[in-house]
């Protein structure tokens, strides 16, 4: 996929307000601990002004569902990720399984991920009719390894394509993962859920592989309250995937009822269209706020006994979650504790690798031991990194880390 030049990237991501209330007031209101302590949450969405004013033009429209608005959402994403086409949906889990079915896939057909992911990467195979087959992760990055990738290649023969995560906001190796494919004739999906505008060597996640899904529910680094969007720079792929969100029509925003194919209705509602317009304007600042905080935090941690985030060389992080490692799983939830303690927000993404999830029982590669997702998933813990957070907070984090390390 091409890929072409959007606005500065200057990022920053608040939480949803109502009324004339800032977001630094609704935190002191509504958050304040019983023993005096201000609460530091993990998420803050943040829907604007504008947005709220965009809504009410949409309502009194009258034209609520798929429309004009939507088509210039997609196009105003398209652009931003430097993609030929972008099919607005109704979440993250709907874009992946439209994909995937635009893609070509079959019963029985196994689709290659990662087990140290939201379990939507994976059920999203199952429900196009593949088996999900994993590899491990990387330990520093939390993304497909793909020397990993090669050796289960190696055992099977039925892998019709990979779809790598980009965890955190940070993106997978996607130069490496996309040879291993081209050698094999493999197609390429990123699950791009929570990497909005994360980059590698200037190019955004979304353009790598033969198709790209977002998700943009409240607190990822954008949102619509709830959506999805594919991007990809093939036609073939873009026509497909919208007709299968719309029943299988033949058309796009065509009442009629000729539908040459099995689909969903999967579409984007116009008010959610019209809340990620302004979100996508807005994402530059979100991002770049997310980062600041992302290198506060980094320099303030790096003397502890705990791993920071990563962020190898020409890629550029997004940090829909700051997420650090500690030496095990009992010191990861004493962390935790003595966050929670101190009224600060930490949660685990994800206790519980995809391969071990009891919905995964009866799944080929649920015998698998992937030892690198498994020891994440018992050592990982995110902290509050959202757009709204203020100095104090972030300072409030930093010394609630501190103490429980200072005091054991």
């Amino acid at each position: 996929m091409s890929n072409t030049n959007f606005d500065a990237e200057t990022e920053a991501e608040p939480e949803p307000t109502t009324g004339d209330a800032e977001p630094a007031e609704t935190a002191e209101v509504d958050a304040e601990a019983s023993d005096g302590l201000p609460s530091v949450s993990i998420a803050d969405p943040d829907v604007s002004a504008d947005a709220i004013d965009r809504v009410r033009d949409v309502l009194e429209s009258g034209a609520l569902a798929d429309g004009p608005e939507v088509r210039n959402f997609e196009s105003e994403f398209a652009a931003y990720c430097g993609a030929d086409h972008a099919v607005a949906t109704s979440n993250g889990t709907t874009a992946l399984h439209a994909a995937l079915e635009a893609l070509g896939v079959e019963e029985g057909d196994a689709v290659l991920t990662s087990p140290f992911s939201f379990v939507a990467s994976a059920n999203a195979i199952r429900l196009a009719g593949g088996k999900p087959v994993f590899a491990d992760v990387d330990p520093e990055t939390y993304t497909l390894d793909p020397d990993d990738v090669r050796r289960v290649l190696s055992e099977r023969s039925d892998v019709v394509g990979l779809l790598p995560v980009h965890l955190y906001g940070l993106p997978a190796d996607m130069p490496a993962l996309c040879e291993i494919a081209d050698e094999r004739d493999l197609f390429v999906l990123e699950d791009a859920c929570q990497a909005h505008g994360a980059r590698i060597t200037g190019d955004r996640v979304g353009t790598f592989g033969d198709a790209a899904c977002f998700s943009f529910y409240p607190t990822k680094n954008m949102t619509t309250g709830e959506g999805g969007m594919i991007t990809t720079d093939r036609d073939d792929l873009a026509e497909r995937a919208q007709s299968y969100i719309n029943h299988g029509r033949a058309e796009t925003g065509t009442g009629g009822y000729e539908h040459v194919d099995l689909g969903h209705n999967y579409r984007m509602t116009a008010i959610a269209a019209a809340i990620g317009r302004t979100q996508l304007e807005r994402l530059p600042g979100f991002n770049e706020a997310r980062r600041e905080t992302a290198a506060f935090y980094d320099e303030r941690l790096s003397d502890l006994p705990l791993e920071t985030p990563t962020e190898p060389r020409g890629y550029r992080h997004v940090y829909h979650q700051y997420t650090v490692r500690t030496a095990d799983e009992a010191e990861r939830d004493a962390l935790a504790a003595t966050l929670e303690e101190r009224n600060v927000d930490a949660a685990v993404y994800y206790d519980t690798p995809i391969h071990r999830q009891p919905a995964y029982e009866t799944i080929s590669t649920a015998a698998a031991e992937f030892p690198e997702a498994e020891a994440a998933a018992d050592e990982v813990l995110s902290l509050p990194v959202h757009p709204n957070l203020t100095e104090d907070e972030r300072r409030s984090v930093v010394e609630a880390v501190h103490d429980h390390y200072h005091s054991t």
